[in-house]
């Protein structure tokens, strides 16, 4: 693993010389955390309507009655835990973009710098060139993880009711960011890494993540209308799932990636 990982301080090298490829990701940051603010904090501070005083919120009112970590609670502040739990898959997509943005680059901008074709002659191979260029492109998404949960909750203590960070910072909320984000993640740039080894357009490597984004709005409609909460052992499965998803992407890039067309074929 020296050589993957003599790959991986090059890739950490390149991504300290263009910090700009983390601003879809810190956007996507800003958004995950303006709208729950917006429903819990500012929609009743403008309206003078308690969370608590609207019936739309029964699903809320449910979880208030059922989850003992909320029974300490008033049900104002229950409510606004709900709503920032609810939200908290947003948090989901910023790792995710931050990886596409990072896989996809790696390797094609090296492909249109002429600087992946000296790389793929040396006796590296190609199971140690993806696992760098992977852990290049994962590590940053595992920061960008850690930053916009660190920023979430630093919002909700300063804006939100008394109790509610309590209630946040547990395993259900660090499940859903800290290992779902990152798997997730993972999936996404591998999708990348698979396209981009065969493409000469960012772009088109980037569309593919979609197919990971779009279980994230799935997941706000099921906790939306009740049909699926985010519990320890749900979390768990989600997590195992993308496990087995990441080791059949991890071999199919293997076999993907064709370092002799690479190196006579650039369109």
């Amino acid at each position: 693993m020296s050589r993957a990982l003599a790959l991986l301080g090059k890739e950490l090298a390149d991504l300290r010389q263009n910090l700009a490829i983390f601003l879809p990701a810190l956007i996507v940051t800003v958004v995950a955390i303006f709208m729950p603010v917006m429903v819990a904090v500012i929609v009743p501070a403008v309206t003078g309507e308690r969370l608590s005083d609207s019936g739309d919120l029964e699903i809320a009112l449910e979880m208030y009655k059922k989850d003992s970590a909320m029974r300490s609670l008033e049900p104002e502040a229950a409510i606004q835990a709900y709503v920032f739990q609810y939200f908290l898959v947003m948090l989901v997509l910023a790792p995710i973009t931050s990886g596409m943005s990072v896989a996809a680059s790696s390797v094609i901008g090296e492909k249109q710098a002429r600087t992946l074709e000296p790389l793929l002659v040396t006796p590296i191979t190609t199971l140690e060139l993806l696992c760098g260029k992977l852990l290049g492109a994962l590590l940053p998404a595992l920061f960008v993880a850690v930053f916009s949960l660190a920023l979430y909750l630093a919002v909700v203590a300063a804006v939100a009711a008394h109790g509610v960070f309590n209630v946040l910072l547990g395993p259900r909320t660090l499940g859903v960011v800290l290992l779902i984000g990152p798997l997730a993640a993972m999936v996404a740039l591998q999708l990348a890494i698979c396209v981009s080894s065969r493409v000469n357009d960012s772009r088109t490597a980037q569309q593919l993540g979609i197919f990971v984004i779009l279980p994230i709005p799935a997941l706000l409609l099921g906790q939306m209308f009740g049909g699926i909460e985010l519990t320890g052992p749900v979390i768990l499965w989600i997590a195992l799932g993308l496990c087995v998803v990441n080791i059949g992407l991890m071999w199919v890039a293997i076999r993907l990636f064709d370092r002799e067309t690479i190196l006579t074929r650039w369109k």
